[in-house]
């Protein structure tokens, strides 16, 4: 570069710089939020028939005190659920490794330690020292894992509420104009059809005659008052082995039974400790009685003789309150719209795969599983192959939602049909997980957010303007003096 370009260029450089550095001593600079981390939490539930884990997420900068939480991932573990593993040492804790390591993956490691990890029984037949067990395994993991709890009912169907509503934007609403807004909407009831258990829970102005019944939430700044009721005992796998029980125990201790809401063609042969094993049965325990003892039960696929027997169950002829759904439980008069998941879900897919039906009424309900019941195991099994395994108990399963519904919680021809059977809202799965982890999350702390310098837009303009105005003098000046030499030495 010649003298003459240096002569030039540097001091236009150096006054470019002192403009500049005058600038930024002199414009505002504002404090400009870095985005947000995520926070994470894992819940293990730990159910009576399986174990699922479930990660979620919410940015570190909370609404009203409660995270905005979303589904991150989810595992499920297979086989049975932790308290098959009551005769295996160690085993219920070796069953849950591959979803663990697929939660080490799915959350930042610099996220573990932070992490926190629940694991949650949902029915007290969970067995206490298989929890304890699977705690240990748990303490091996990177986790903040803050030791095993079993729900009880109310609260298990409290916070399945919680998840319906919130993933219907019931509570909370991402508005046009970029903020979390309160939508106004009424609140959606949430009916549960677990393993072990059934729950309803809805929000009422009603009085509430049994306090056990009141659950009261904070959620986003506001309150609510719920009526939850949990019915241990009435969940799928238990209500089929009960209505067994129940065979048993009238038709003597033969070594046949005849099952009206098995389909006919369907035959199984099992041990009597399969259907006495559970507490939920041991009341209508046979005497004398051997464990081991063979027993054939033998599907005769009737729907009347299945209702009858399947009514059984209830009780619907005490009540020292007002009004009563079964089994001497109070309950208001069901309002609103309504969410059925797990295994409703699955009955009322079922239902209409086999019928044609879609179950809309308590008519149409009546009529689809009067149906179902009397099909013969061959026609079920055309029309639903991938379901062999599972065919025998959809009569027993329909039976049960009908009677529970209809008979029980009172539901009627005006709000039947303002109930929705659904398994997933997006892609979250619906239950109490999420519910539970939004809850908990109202009590962890938020993390601060990070602050920046950062000039204002109408700054950088003015820098940018400026820096390209003395390119063009100084190109220009350059531009000219070339010119000029050129004329000198008489090249133009």
């Amino acid at each position: 570069m010649s003298t003459q370009y240096r002569q030039v260029i540097a001091p236009a450089v150096f006054l470019l710089l002192g403009i500049a550095g005058i600038l930024l001593v002199v414009i505002p600079i504002d404090d400009v939020r870095e985005p947000p981390r995520f926070m994470y939490g894992v819940v293990l539930d730990a159910g009576s028939s399986h174990t699922a884990m479930y990660i979620y997420k919410w940015p570190a900068d909370k609404q009203n005190g409660t995270g905005i939480v979303t589904q991150h991932s989810e595992c499920h573990v297979k086989g049975g659920g932790v308290s098959s593993y009551a005769g295996e040492r160690g085993g219920a804790g070796r069953s849950l490794e591959p979803c663990l390591d697929q939660a080490l993956k799915d959350i930042p490691k610099s996220r573990h330690h932070l992490t926190p990890l629940y694991l949650v029984g949902n029915t007290p037949l969970n067995s206490e020292k298989i929890l304890k067990e699977v705690g240990n395994k748990l303490h091996t993991y990177p986790f903040d894992f803050r030791g095993a709890t079993i729900l009880s009912g109310q609260e298990e169907g409290a916070y399945g509420w919680v998840t319906v509503n919130y993933l219907l934007e019931n509570f909370i609403k991402y508005g046009f104009v970029g903020h979390w807004l309160s939508p106004g909407r009424d609140t959606v009831g949430a009916l549960d059809f677990g393993g072990a258990s059934t729950q309803i829970t809805f929000e009422t102005a009603d009085v509430v005659e049994d306090k056990s019944n009141v659950m009261e939430l904070h959620l986003y700044g506001r309150d609510y008052h719920l009526y939850t009721q949990s019915f241990l005992c009435y969940g799928r796998d238990q209500v089929l082995r009960r209505l067994l029980a129940h065979l048993v125990k009238t038709q003597g201790a033969g070594r046949h039974v005849s099952h009206p809401c098995y389909p006919a063609g369907f035959n199984v042969s099992m041990k009597l400790d399969k259907v006495f094993d559970s507490p939920c049965t041991a009341d209508q325990m046979p005497t004398p009685y051997s464990p081991q003892d063979p027993l054939t039960v033998i599907g005769t696929g009737h729907y009347q003789h299945c209702l009858g027997n399947m009514s059984k169950i209830f009780s619907f002829d005490r009540c020292s309150f007002s009004k009563c759904s079964f089994d001497g439980v109070f309950q208001p008069n069901v309002t609103g719209s309504f969410m059925a998941f797990s295994a409703f879900f699955y009955t009322h897919v079922f239902l209409q795969r086999t019928t044609g039906i879609t179950v809309t009424s308590p008519t149409l309900l009546e009529g689809a599983t009067h149906t179902v019941c009397n099909m013969s195991y061959q026609e079920m099994l055309e029309k639903a192959p991938d379901q062999k395994g599972r065919l025998q108990d959809y009569c027993a399963a329909s039976v049960f939602i009908q009677v529970l519904m209809l008979q029980g919680y009172g539901f009627d021809e005006l709000s039947f049909p303002r109930i929705s059977f659904q398994r997933k809202a997006g892609d979250t799965s619906i239950g109490w997980a999420l519910g539970y982890m939004l809850s908990l999350s109202s009590l962890l702390p938020g993390e601060s957010m990070g602050l920046r310098k950062a000039l204002r837009p109408e700054a950088w303009a003015g820098l940018i303007f400026l820096f390209v105005f003395l390119i063009l003098i100084v190109s220009g000046y350059l531009l000219l003096k070339t010119c000029q030499k050129k004329d000198s030495d008489g090249i133009i």
